[in-house]
């Protein structure tokens, strides 16, 4: 399992990479694709939906269970990875490249863990 260093996460463990003029990336950490097992199937929210920190985005189907996927910053949906849910075993094979949605209007979330944190978060769950 690897974390990346320059994302910050949620404890719903979804990543957040925040870009320049107030756009962020959102995407699933490897920690939890690997709980997952193998993704079969993604449903994300359209692009211009306006969505809160918290606010479930979507959700993965996999070989073990239907989970929800949770925002972990407010904004509004400018893209959606097309190419993700036409290939959703890439979550599985490179959980970091695979983002789920972009969102522009972002202003960050003082809440969310660095990587240092969401190791040790892990750690203790």
């Amino acid at each position: 399992m690897s974390v990346e260093r320059d994302l910050f996460y949620a404890e719903t463990h979804e990543w957040v990479k925040y870009l320049d003029g107030g756009r962020a990336l959102i995407g699933i950490s490897d920690h939890a694709q690997e709980q997952m097992g193998d993704v079969a199937f993604i449903n994300l929210c359209d692009e211009g939906e306006i969505i809160s920190a918290g606010d479930e985005v979507g959700d993965i189907e996999s070989i073990k269970a239907v989970s929800e996927i949770y925002s972990p910053v407010s904004g509004t949906v400018s893209k959606v990875n097309d190419e993700l849910l036409e290939d959703p075993a890439a979550l599985n094979s490179d959980p970091y490249g695979a983002w789920l949605l972009e969102l522009e209007g972002v202003t960050e979330n003082n809440s969310l863990m660095d990587a240092d944190e969401y190791e040790k978060f892990i750690e203790e769950e």
